[in-house]
Formats: C-alpha cells, sequence, structure tokens
C-alpha cells in the first residue's frame, strides 16, 4: 500500500522549523487534499508558500488561537481530517525553581493548545461522520524527565494522558488519536538552547552525539516518517499508542 494523503485535509502546527516543518514537508510529499501549516513565527508564509499550503500566523498563547487556526483552515479546505500538533516549548526549570509564569506557558503551549486543537477537529469530524488521524508530538521526558525540565515534563505528561483518553473515547468514530515522545532531535530550536542559552558552544552536538548509540542524533525527518505514517492509513487500528523514538529502550539499564 503506498503511503498517501490524497483525501485529507491536514494543520500542522510549529510549522515554520525543526520537527513541525519536517512533517509540513513529509505531508506535502504526501499530495494531502489541503495542508494548512501555523506558527508563531512569520517565517512560516514563506515556508507554506514552497509547498502550495495555506499559512496562518498564531500565537498559542493566544486563547483564540485554535479557533483562529481552525477556522482558517475549514473556511479554505472545507474540513480537517488530520492534525499533527508539533509546536511547543523546552524552555528549563526544574520542580525546585519553576515560576508560575513559566509553568503557564508551558502547559499553554504544550497541552493546552493541543487539547483545544484536537477538540476542535474531533468536533467537526464527528459531525462529518468521518474518520481522522491526530497525531500528538510529545517527549521521552513525560516519563519522567531530566531535573532540570520538570515543568516540561509535567506538560508532555499531561499530553501524553489526553492522547489516550481522547483515543479511548473516539475510538468507535474510527478517529484516531497517537503519539510520538521523541528522544533528542537535532533542530535550530535545540541548537539554540544548547549552544546559547544553556551556554554549551557550537560544538555541542558533536560531544553530545559521541555518546549515542547511532554516533548522532535523532533527525526531524525520522520524526517526520513517524508521524506521517501515523496520520496515514497504513497506520491502522493503531490508536492511544505512544511511541518512544528514542536510542534507548526506555525502563532497561543503560
Amino acid at each position: 500500500m503506498k503511503l498517501e494523503l490524497s483525501d485529507r485535509v491536514v494543520v500542522v502546527t510549529g510549522a515554520a522549523k525543526g520537527i513541525g516543518l519536517a512533517i509540513s514537508k513529509a505531508v506535502a510529499d504526501a499530495q494531502p487534499a489541503g495542508l494548512l501549516m501555523t506558527d508563531m513565527d512569520a517565517a512560516v508564509l514563506q515556508e507554506a508558500k514552497a509547498l502550495d499550503a495555506t499559512a496562518v500566523v498564531s500565537d498559542l498563547l493566544g486563547r483564540t488561537a485554535p479557533d483562529t487556526i481552525m477556522t482558517t483552515a475549514i473556511n479554505r479546505f472545507g474540513r480537517v481530517d488530520g492534525l499533527v500538533n508539533a509546536a511547543g516549548l523546552t524552555t528549563r526549570g526544574s520542580v525546585q525553581s519553576g515560576s508560575e509564569e513559566l509553568w503557564d506557558a508551558l502547559f499553554a503551549i504544550n497541552a493546552k493548545a493541543p487539547f483545544f486543537l484536537m477538540q476542535k477537529v474531533i468536533n467537526d469530524l464527528s459531525e462529518r461522520g468521518a474518520a481522522g488521524s491526530i497525531v500528538n508530538v510529545l517527549s521521552i521526558h513525560a516519563h519522567g524527565g531530566a531535573p532540570d525540565l520538570g515543568i516540561y515534563a509535567g506538560s508532555k505528561g499531561a499530553l501524553a494522558t489526553l492522547t489516550k483518553n481522547a483515543a479511548n473515547a473516539h475510538l468507535p468514530q474510527r478517529i484516531r488519536i497517537n503519539g510520538i515522545n521523541l528522544g533528542w532531535v537535532a533542530t535550530p530550536s535545540e541548537h539554540h538552547m544548547q549552544a546559547n542559552i544553556l551556554g554549551q558552544g557550537p560544538d555541542w552536538q558533536a560531544a553530545v552525539a559521541s555518546t549515542r548509540p547511532l554516533g548522532r542524533l535523532i533527525t526531524a525527518q525520522e520524526a517526520a516518517k513517524l508521524a506521517l505514517f501515523l496520520l496515514s492509513d497504513l497506520s491502522i487500528p493503531m490508536t492511544g499508542a505512544l511511541i518512544d523514538l528514542e536510542q534507548h529502550v526506555t525502563g532497561a539499564i543503560h
């Protein structure tokens, strides 16, 4: 069976760069009926133009962002059949040092916005009696996480539970919801975080790569291939799955 999305309209968040952009490119290659890319970064406009997609510049911290995104998609394409919640914040904050402002921002982007986008897509699918697929980009840190990522881990853990809850609730409607627990991925945002914010310098990735089993980090394209599979009919009947895309087996001694 060929992996294609010719009968699907898909929305991808965090689509201006990194994982979201890689997923958007993979979706575009699968020749969807429609693709809407959204990000707070205006660079999404140019990236969408290159893929013949529709773009929405929207900050998921805003309460109206899910409404704006879905209204635009439905006005443009008449429906939404697939959603990839790829947008996310990875700002550091431990249980000991985390602030209320950081908690609110991380949970708004990593849990609240994906929840309401899922809600709107599920409601559209339900009203039409149509099948659909949602993919939530989570994190390996949802299993517990590093000490300095306490709030981030909590937000991804919340979305992991919501993924399973929604999958169970809407299985009879043929609406599938799955998640990807991403490990350490090489992206522009991660480079900025490690090299500049955390002060690891421009060569941080080479040092980290030498400690990985594959001798490198996971690529955005590898994440995109899995997301595309989960969006497509090739992954039926999989739902409620949280797949670890990482270079170790969770729970094993390594």
